[in-house]
């Protein structure tokens, strides 16, 4: 039994080697006409697939949604609405509104390199760096200087002639820095109305004898229906737009 089992594997490993066929060679490297280098098929569609899993991250700190969800997130807490609109509806307002102000920069990406790459007029590095042109424009629009100077001296990048020069792993931080610092402004902005309401039933409240009722529970409709008078959600996301010089 042993013999006939030995036998049986050494026929199936000699059939194997005998059809296998000859593997795809894991990296090639093809030299172009032009003398541009670029990857394989092969390597290509790895790389693609790799970078998709970083769509999440890139769409939170190259894009407008980090300012967009946290004054979104500020102004439920200033009405003094726990769970109402919830989360859902506000990470689904803040997608929707950053493809909006993003349209212009991803149509710039499309045009400039996404058509071209697909023509096969580029290659998958060079269209890569024409990519990176407007969303860098994008991100430097918003950035300020003072955020950029620091993580650039943090970096150890004393010197910086042009924006063209800033590397990407300073060019986001300070972005980011900068959308946190821009989105806590026009929070405290939003945030000053409603606390003056606050303030106001609450004086009319002690005046009343009343101190034991919850000020936010009278509140609560008062700042509901100047929200609603104002068209609060309309001046909300117009004014994050503008802020971007969009629309």
């Amino acid at each position: 039994m042993l013999r006939i089992l030995l036998l049986l594997t050494f026929g199936l490993s000699f059939s194997a080697g005998a059809y296998a066929e000859p593997g795809i060679p894991a990296l090639t490297l093809v030299t172009g006409e032009g003398g541009s280098q670029s990857y394989t098929v092969t390597i290509q569609i790895l790389a693609i697939m790799t970078a998709l899993t970083f769509i999440p991250a890139a769409l939170i700190m190259m894009t407008s949604f980090t300012r967009i969800i946290i004054v979104f997130a500020i102004l439920r807490q200033a009405i003094g609405l726990q769970q109402s609109p919830s989360n859902q509806i506000l990470v689904g307002l803040a997608l929707f509104l950053t493809f909006f102000i993003m349209t212009p920069v991803w149509e710039e990406v499309n045009v400039n390199a996404l058509q071209p790459y697909l023509a096969e007029e580029v290659t998958a590095l060079e269209a890569v760096q024409l990519a990176r042109q407007p969303v860098t424009e994008f991100m430097l629009a918003q950035t300020r200087e003072d955020h950029v100077d620091l993580f650039a001296r943090i970096a150890g990048y004393d010197v910086i002639k042009s924006t063209d020069d800033i590397p990407f792993s300073v060019l986001v931080p300070a972005f980011m820095t900068s959308e946190l610092k821009t989105a806590f402004q026009i929070g405290f902005i939003v945030f000053i109305p409603f606390l003056v309401i606050d303030l106001v039933i609450a004086s009319i409240l002690m005046a009343m004898g009343m101190m034991m009722l919850s000020p936010i529970i009278i509140s609560l409709p008062f700042k509901i229906m100047l929200f609603v008078l104002i068209d609060g959600w309309a001046l909300v996301m117009g004014t994050l737009a503008s802020s971007f010089g969009a629309g």
